[in-house]
């Protein structure tokens, strides 16, 4: 049945493809070019639009059309309901593996692109296939545990807890202190279905492999030492964390730590700008996630590409485009807006970013990713579906409706009815 839906996708956006280029970005009056963007992080719209100006003084020849689409509105089908009317973009943004080969046909090659040599290779590797690159990467980002550091020596704790037991005894003197170790918002399917179990997957000795096990049967839940371990760290949060987690939201969470109810959530470097909304002298850092005694497997933060600016391939101004992504990342002033207006972590190498302008959380995140102290973000490599799946199971779990064998049993149904579909 997914073949079946991928082929009928596939063929109307082809045929939308090939019927609209001619409409699409041809000569203007004056010779002037317009490329399409459509793109999901409403939050640098603004800034988008100022980089606008800036690129077409630079390139008057070329005008840029820049759509934003995201916050309560689902980006991936307006995407692809804007292929199948004809109304396609010159540029537009995607996820990496399972959503890169989904929009495959349609990607230029972008593998000859003088700032392809510069992309970290943990950002290169969810857009290529076969060697090629087919994709941007927008931007890095982390998570982990993040933490207050004024609290933590509030309560005596000296040194980063780097192992399970750390963590343990680290949350007891926060506890002890009359201070709320952790805010856990395991309301939200996300915190747990993408980001938490993740854990689980990245810390496998090969994921992807281990991924693929899970699908041919030579790979189960039940039984895997790691999941094993991932469960005692969950189990920790809950017995250290707030009362009521699965009626906690994420902006709930977030406010708990930026207003110093509590001490720890699991989260990124996303979360920077609406704490910095609260408090934005907060001394905050991130911890790694452990799950079992063994510092030097678990000094490592989880880092992954949230989306990728790709090219139309059918587009009649795809030379044009490739022009506005060079210029993006070598032009100084491409570069200033990355880092001090979107506030990215570069996932280039040419480009630097200070402490002042990613802040704290996304200057950890660097320097935990330039150490090569980072860990895979893997549910983008998961059958469509299953993030919400696990989600589900682990509250099941944790409201007290599955044992633990059973919400693993849980996890294996789920993963062979959606592996197949």
């Amino acid at each position: 049945m997914r073949k079946i839906r991928g082929l009928l996708l596939a063929c109307s956006l082809l045929l939308a493809a090939l019927t609209a280029g001619c409409g699409r970005g041809t000569d203007e009056a004056g010779g002037i070019k317009t490329v399409h963007i459509y793109q999901f992080k409403v939050e640098i719209s603004e800034a988008l639009a100022k980089l606008k100006t800036e690129f077409e003084k630079e390139h008057p020849d070329i005008r840029l059309e820049i759509q934003s689409v995201g916050g309560g509105s689902d980006y991936g089908a307006s995407l692809r309901a804007k292929f199948s009317s004809g109304d396609e973009p010159d540029i537009f943004t995607i996820g990496g593996n399972n959503e890169r080969d989904m929009w495959l046909e349609y990607l230029e090659d972008l593998s000859g692109e003088a700032w392809a040599k510069d992309v970290k290779p943990l950002a290169a590797e969810q857009m290529t296939v076969n060697g090629k690159l087919y994709g941007m990467p927008m931007n890095l980002e982390g998570y982990g545990f993040i933490y207050n550091k004024d609290l933590f020596k509030q309560a005596g704790i000296t040194q980063k807890p780097l192992t399970l037991t750390a963590l343990r005894e680290a949350a007891e003197k926060l506890k002890a202190a009359g201070i709320t170790p952790f805010a856990n918002g395991y309301q939200e399917w996300f915190v747990l279905g993408n980001h938490n179990v993740n854990v689980a997957f990245a810390q496998q000795p090969d994921p992807e492999s281990f991924i693929a096990g899970l699908t041919d049967g030579s790979k189960h839940f039940a039984g895997d030492p790691v999941f094993s371990k991932w469960l005692d760290l969950l189990d920790l949060t809950v017995e250290y964390g707030n009362k009521n987690p699965l009626s906690t939201d994420y902006n709930t969470q977030v406010t708990m730590v930026a207003s110093g109810e509590a001490a720890m959530m699991q989260q990124g470097n996303w979360t920077q700008g609406q704490i910095d909304g609260i408090d934005p002298d907060l001394n905050l850092g991130i911890l790694p996630m452990p799950i079992d005694d063994t510092p030097e497997d678990n000094d490592k933060l989880y880092v992954g590409v949230p989306s990728n600016w790709v090219v139309n391939k059918f587009s009649p101004v795809k030379e044009e485009a490739k022009v506005f992504l060079d210029w993006l990342v070598t032009s100084e002033t491409g570069k200033k807006y990355i880092t001090k207006e979107f506030q990215f972590i570069p996932a280039l190498d040419s480009i630097q970013g200070t402490k002042e302008d990613l802040g704290a959380l996304g200057s950890e995140v660097l320097e935990y990713t330039d150490k090569d102290q980072a860990l895979t973000w893997n549910w983008s490599r998961l059958p469509n579906g299953m993030p919400q799946e696990l989600s589900s199971n682990i509250q099941g779990y944790l409201g007290g409706k599955l044992t633990k064998e059973g919400m693993l049993k849980e996890f294996q149904v789920n993963w062979d009815n959606l592996s197949v579909q």
